[in-house]
């Protein structure tokens, strides 16, 4: 008998019965029962009493395998031994100063070291702020206004950045040649549109024509190599390459946004590029699970910061418990665990994909790493190439009934269509994930 996604809300409920009861209670005080609400999907939140390793435990009592990681920042697991010696460290001598401390400095010099393009490098609290920032410094050493960005690009909730991430796709947001920019939310000035420029994805000849069209005015481009938020698109290497000539060539600043994409490789996914960005926006892991962000680049573009022609300052920034933790992950996450990370997302994508293509089901997974996406789509072998594919080519609701289905048995994904791997997991983690998912998609689609 065919699953149905009120079957699998009823399941999801009654494993989770005191998490809709806090959600619930939750509702008394804050919006919606939590301040996190990309982590509500279906009829409420799952609440989270600990975490240890590739696990996290339900307030239920529930043991799930962690396919979140805070949206990819755990990526050594939960409450990691180097990590927790880190912060015990630290807090003996206290963990608020307004003063810099070493820690900072220990964290800026291991990035600067390993990121190439990378020469200076300056903290923020959240890689939100540090977007924001990246924006300012482009538009202070430009002296423009303008900045470009993808369709589908997430990078923080700012006004300046919280324009076409998520439109609606049935607003018929301008051709997909040429997007028109939208506001994500009520609450922005409807003349931030003014100032941006929207890109889409993979097609150089459109984006040429809406970049020359606009260069006297844009200080910067800004994107992920692997977009990591609301459906995963990669860049293809000869588009990102021609991108960057066509910004070096119009005196355009160049962001690459790597908040999760640091996990790909060493170095970074640039690392695996042929472009080097002018600057990087780092954030989630570089914190091992603190709040953090960063501005890194180039030392001729941080001038501006150098001589106070731009200010950017928070109480929080360079917060040596999060530098310490961030240090403390980096030391773990060195060549081995990349590649370990990155067998694993191999293993998991070779075997769904052509599990799903032998058996007819319209299911893929895709990514270069360990952050992968997965959909259902409305037909079988149909590709994901921009953020308008994922939009208009899912199947919404298989999607929400394998996301419920999958934390009634024991994982805990992101409903949107992605998952993460972390450091700890084993080789029967995964082969429990891949078993699960085949299972659910049977019951998905069967007569």
């Amino acid at each position: 008998m065919r699953l149905t996604y009120e079957q699998s809300l009823q399941n999801f409920s009654e494993t989770f019965h005191l998490s809709k009861d806090e959600t619930s209670r939750g509702n008394d005080y804050i919006p919606g029962g939590f301040s996190r609400r990309t982590f509500g999907y279906g009829p409420h939140a799952v609440f989270v009493k600990s975490g240890e390793g590739q696990y996290i435990h339900t307030i239920e009592g529930k043991k799930l395998l962690d396919l979140n990681n805070n949206f990819s920042t755990n990526v050594i697991g939960h409450n990691h031994p180097l990590i927790l010696k880190k912060i015990n460290e630290v807090i003996p001598d206290g963990f608020s100063f307004g003063n810099p401390t070493y820690h900072e400095l220990d964290l800026a010099k291991e990035l600067c070291h390993r990121i190439d393009s990378v020469e200076k490098i300056k903290f923020f609290c959240s890689a939100s702020e540090a977007c924001l920032a990246a924006v300012r410094i482009a538009r202070g050493y430009t002296g423009r206004k303008k900045i470009a960005k993808f369709e589908g690009g997430y990078h923080g909730f700012s006004d300046d950045l919280a324009i076409s991430a998520h439109p609606n796709p049935d607003s018929f947001p301008g051709p997909a040649s040429n997007p028109k920019s939208l506001p994500d939310s009520d609450g922005i000035p409807a003349f931030k549109t003014d100032h941006v420029v929207t890109l889409v994805q993979n097609n150089f000849v459109a984006c040429e024509k809406i970049i020359r069209a606009h260069a006297s005015d844009l200080a910067c481009i800004i994107m992920e190599l692997q977009s990591c938020a609301g459906g995963i698109v990669e860049l293809e290497k000869s588009f990102v390459h021609k991108l960057g000539t066509l910004a070096r060539e119009l005196d355009i600043v160049l962001i690459f946004d790597e908040t999760v994409t640091l996990r790909a490789a060493y170095g970074g996914l640039q690392s695996l590029y042929d472009t080097k960005p002018d600057l990087t926006v780092l954030g989630k892991m570089i914190g091992g699970g603190l709040p953090i962000g960063a501005v890194g680049g180039s030392g001729k573009i941080f001038d501006v910061l150098e001589t106070n022609q731009v200010m950017v300052s928070g109480t929080h920034h360079g917060h040596p418990l999060a530098a310490a933790a961030g240090s403390a992950c980096l030391e773990a996450m060195d060549h081995g665990a990349y590649d370990r990370l990155n067998s694993m997302a191999r293993r998991i994508k070779s075997e769904l994909n052509s599990w799903a293509l032998k058996e007819g089901y319209p299911f893929t997974v895709f990514g270069s790493f360990s952050v992968l996406g997965y959909a259902f789509t409305k037909e079988t072998n149909q590709q994901i190439t921009t953020h308008r594919d994922y939009w208009h080519k899912i199947d919404d609701k298989s999607m929400k009934i394998y996301a419920l289905e999958m934390a009634t048995r024991g994982y805990f994904p992101v409903h949107r269509g992605q998952i993460g791997l972390t450091l700890p997991m084993t080789d029967d983690d995964i082969s429990g994930y891949i078993d699960a998912t085949k299972d659910i998609i049977r019951c998905i689609y069967s007569a």
